[in-house]
């Protein structure tokens, strides 16, 4: 029983951490190499990573160089009113900017890109980008300030419920466990009683047998 609780604790846990992982928005340095528009087939077992709309569209794509060297592909999509509520309606501009910020190799620039989601080959997923900015140079760093505020939020959250949950325990739970326990000791005593009673009694006929055969 105890592997089960723990299973399920681990997979809650892995749930929730890989909602919040993809949800939250997250910071690329990158230069970015080019632009552009391809017309996709988005299959109904990948539907749930992209924005909703027809299953056979065309698709922005912003393609980028990280500064380790790795490429990373971002799709550029209005999020509208739907989830993740980024309310993105600016894609146009987005992809403006993006084709503005081209550079090369040997004159490169640098650029924050914010987006939310996972990049996976094997799903054909992307990343959405959200925003892009400029940097001062590969080795800018980026505080996360929207992730803080919001981790910290619903860790507040979720240790005020954890007080309120111990708080609901120990004021309900706790004494009618122990009103239960004490319940089941007063019905153990007198079962004990009971037997001592029968047993005395049951020695007693045996007594008076003995005396009957003398």
């Amino acid at each position: 029983m105890r592997y089960v609780k723990w299973t399920l604790i681990a997979l809650i846990v892995l749930i929730v951490g890989s909602f919040v992982h993809y949800t939250l928005p997250q910071h690329d340095i990158v230069r970015v190499v080019g632009t552009n528009t391809e017309r996709t087939i988005i299959a109904s077992n990948r539907a749930m990573f992209w924005s909703s709309g027809e299953p056979t569209r065309d698709v922005q794509f912003i393609q980028t160089v990280k500064t380790n060297g790795k490429t990373m592909e971002y799709r550029n999509e209005d999020t509208g009113w739907g989830w993740p509520p980024y309310f993105k309606f600016d894609t146009s501009s987005l992809y403006t900017e993006a084709s503005d910020a081209v550079s090369n190799k040997a004159n490169p620039e640098w650029y924050s890109i914010t987006h939310y989601g996972w990049r996976n080959e094997v799903l054909s997923i992307f990343p959405n980008a959200i925003a892009i900015k400029p940097v001062s140079g590969a080795d800018a760093k980026v505080v996360p300030w929207v992730n803080i505020i919001i981790l910290t939020f619903f860790a507040i959250v979720l240790l005020l419920i954890w007080r309120m949950w111990v708080q609901f325990r120990e004021r309900t739970i706790d004494p009618l466990v122990e009103d239960a326990g004490e319940a089941w000791d007063a019905v153990d005593d007198k079962a004990d009683a009971f037997a001592d009673s029968a047993r005395s009694k049951a020695r007693g006929v045996k007594g008076w047998f003995s005396n009957l055969r003398k």
